[in-house]
């Protein structure tokens, strides 16, 4: 009976870890926002994956947005927001702006944390 228990244990720990490794379902809030037009997990659409955004800034603590330099959660929400070009060489479209108006800051640094969560 312990050994069908520790069976399972493992059993459960491994696809804990390769679903983490695998990666991860893209949010909700990502499809309300749009953002699943221009991006993706782990493939590049028209933006860069959002698994190579995490690469990018991995270890990476600051974020240079129209030449001011800012907390790199800060400046990544800024980049959303106000969109622009100049971070990737992916594709010739800038990135539009998200939130013009400033109503959905809240959202964005929910997506802009999850998004530098998937650097492994």
């Amino acid at each position: 009976m312990a050994h069908m228990k520790l069976n399972f244990i493992i059993a459960v720990l491994a696809l804990m870890v390769t679903g983490g490794a695998l990666g991860a379902d893209m949010p909700e809030l990502a499809r309300k926002l749009n953002c699943t037009a221009c991006h993706d997990i782990d493939k590049t659409i028209v933006g860069p994956s959002w698994m190579n955004i995490a690469k990018k800034y991995k270890g990476v603590n600051r974020f240079t947005f129209d030449d001011r330099d800012y907390p790199l959660v800060e400046g990544m929400m800024m980049k959303v927001s106000k969109g622009g070009s100049g971070n990737w060489i992916t594709t010739p479209y800038p990135m539009p702006a998200n939130d013009a108006a400033g109503t959905k800051q809240a959202e964005i640094r929910e997506l802009v944390i999850f998004i530098l969560g998937l650097k492994k």
